[in-house]
C-alpha cells in the first residue's frame, strides 16, 4: 500500500506538505502542488475518504431515501440535488420500495453515520416506529403520513390539490366523478388525503360523494390505472369524469378510455396529480394538481440545512402549496 510518505519522498517534500495539498489546508506554490499531484498519479495513492470524514466530522454526502427513483421522485430530487450541491454536499440516492423494514434500516445508526443529514419520504413506516428514532442526525421527513413533533417534516396540501381538480371539472359539467386510486382508511395517507378532497368538493357543490365512485387500484403504475378503470368500464358503473390520484394512474385511465371509445373530455373528463412533465406531452394533456417539486424541495432542504448548521429548535412542520394546471383532458382548457 502507498502511504503518505512514500508520495513525499517521490516529490522532495516533507509529509506535512503532501498532507497540505491533498486536503487544501494552507496556500502551497503552484510548483510544488503540480510535483505533488505527479507523485500521487505515479504511485497511485489514494486518499482514505472515511479517515478525512472521520477527522472532518461531515461525510460532505446527503441521502434521499424514496420510494422510487422514477416519475415523481425523479423529478424531485432534480429539484433538491442543485441545492444540496451548492452547499459542497453530494446528493445519494436510497430506494426502499415504500417497505417500511427498509425505511428504519435507512435510519439506524450504522446507516446515519455516513451521512451528514438524510431526507426521508415515509411511505411505509408509521408515527409509533418513527418516534422511536432518537438520533442527533438531521433528519427531515417527507410524505403524507402523520409524523412524531419533534422531527422536521414536509407535506402537500393533498386535500386542496384534490378539491381543485374535482370541483374544476363538477364546474364543466360533471357529476359522476370516479376517484381513482383513492382510499377510505382513516390514517392519514397520500390516497386518503386526495379522497378527502374529491368528497369536500362533491359537499362544497351540494352533491352527495357516493363511495362507490372511490375505486382502489392494484399498484400505482399505469396498468394499475388501467386496469382499474376497465373494471369500472365492464361494471357498467355510470361515470362522467375521473378524478387519478397520479398522472401516471391517469395515463392508465386515459388509456382504457381510449380503447372504449370514450373521448377525452368531451364524454369523460379526466385529472390527474404531480403535474409530472409527461402530461404536457399525452394528447390531449391531462389537466393536473402541481405537486410544487420546487417548493417541495427548497423547504425540505432548507430544514435540513438549518439541522446541519447546530440548529437545535423546535421541529417545523411544512404544508407546501399546490395550484391547478389545466390542460385539454377538461373542459374550460
Amino acid at each position: 500500500m502507498v502511504r503518505m510518505a512514500d508520495v513525499a519522498r517521490a516529490a522532495g517534500v516533507s509529509v506535512m506538505t503532501v498532507s497540505n495539498v491533498l486536503n487544501e489546508r494552507l496556500p502551497v506554490g503552484e510548483s510544488t502542488r503540480a510535483r505533488v499531484m505527479a507523485a500521487v498519479e505515479d504511485l497511485g495513492y489514494e486518499v482514505n475518504l472515511t479517515a478525512r470524514h472521520l477527522r472532518a466530522g461531515r461525510t460532505d454526502t446527503v441521502a434521499f431515501v424514496v420510494p422510487s427513483f422514477h416519475d415523481y421522485f425523479g423529478e424531485l430530487a432534480d429539484q433538491v440535488a442543485p441545492l444540496v450541491e451548492a452547499e459542497g454536499r453530494h446528493l445519494v440516492l436510497e430506494r426502499t420500495s415504500a417497505n417500511a423494514e427498509q425505511e428504519m434500516e435507512a435510519l439506524s445508526v450504522s446507516r446515519l453515520q455516513i451521512y451528514d443529514g438524510v431526507l426521508l419520504s415515509v411511505a411505509g413506516v408509521d408515527r409509533e416506529q418513527l418516534g422511536r428514532v432518537r438520533t442527533p442526525k438531521p433528519i427531515v421527513l417527507l410524505g403524507e403520513r402523520d409524523v412524531p413533533d419533534h422531527l422536521d417534516h414536509v407535506r402537500l396540501a393533498n386535500e386542496s390539490g384534490a378539491l381543485l381538480a374535482t370541483a374544476h371539472m363538477i364546474e364543466h359539467g360533471s357529476r359522476r366523478i370516479v376517484a381513482l386510486g383513492c382510499s377510505t382508511d382513516a390514517a392519514h395517507t397520500m390516497t386518503t388525503d386526495r379522497r378527502l378532497g374529491w368528497e369536500r368538493a362533491h359537499q362544497d357543490a351540494g352533491l352527495a360523494a357516493d363511495p362507490a365512485y372511490v375505486v382502489p387500484v392494484s399498484d400505482y403504475t399505469s396498468r394499475g390505472g388501467r386496469d382499474a378503470m376497465l373494471e369500472v368500464i365492464a361494471s357498467g358503473l355510470p361515470f362522467d369524469a375521473v378524478f387519478a390520484v397520479t398522472d401516471i394512474v391517469a395515463l392508465g385511465a386515459l388509456s382504457a378510455l381510449a380503447d372504449h371509445g370514450l373521448r377525452v373530455p368531451v364524454d369523460v373528463q379526466l385529472a390527474g396529480f404531480d403535474n409530472l412533465d409527461m402530461s404536457s406531452f399525452v394528447p390531449p394533456g391531462i389537466t393536473s394538481v402541481d405537486a410544487n417539486h420546487e417548493g417541495v424541495a427548497e423547504a425540505a432542504v432548507r430544514l435540513l440545512h438549518r439541522r446541519m448548521s447546530g440548529w437545535t429548535g423546535p421541529a417545523e412542520h411544512v404544508v407546501a402549496p399546490v395550484r391547478l394546471v389545466v390542460r385539454g383532458s377538461t373542459r374550460g382548457a
